[in-house]
């Protein structure tokens, strides 16, 4: 017997779907995103899966993701720094192939001062394609 609380008022929502590419755009912190799964393009009520660039020379503004964790994957690149914390006082170097975790509500910018554009596979527990994020402008200056 089937679970009646189970199935859905739409059968269709239980399908896989494909999502072919999408445009970019600048995010609010400076970053380049290319959506792939959001509520937005599926549907999805708790993910976030898209590709995430930082060209070559350029950083983000301080910023943090009051509401959502943040998981990278770096696929490409040289290498980026990342700072963070609260008064951004930690920096890390990130290279391809590299995993980035980035807890909801830290502080952070990216800074890519390579000659290559730097590229990562992202997801986050938001599945807003525009993100809540918060800039930081006072701690701006502190990254050189």
């Amino acid at each position: 017997m089937k679970n009646e609380a189970m199935q859905p008022n739409n059968a269709h929502a239980l399908t896989a779907k494909i999502v072919r590419g999408s445009d970019s755009y600048i995010a609010e912190q400076g970053s380049v995103y290319r959506t792939g799964v959001s509520a937005e393009s599926v549907g999805s009520s708790m993910l976030w899966l898209g590709v995430i660039s930082l060209p070559a020379g350029r950083r983000t503004s301080a910023h943090r993701h009051q509401g959502h964790e943040t998981a990278l994957l770096m696929t490409a690149g040289k290498e980026i720094e990342i700072w963070s914390g609260a008064e951004l006082e930690q920096c890390e170097k990130v290279v391809p192939g590299d995993y980035l975790f980035i807890p909801a509500g830290v502080p952070h910018v990216a800074v890519n001062r390579s000659t290559e554009n730097a590229e990562f596979l992202g997801a986050r527990n938001d599945p807003a394609a525009n993100e809540s994020v918060v800039l930081m402008p006072e701690l701006d200056d502190i990254v050189p």
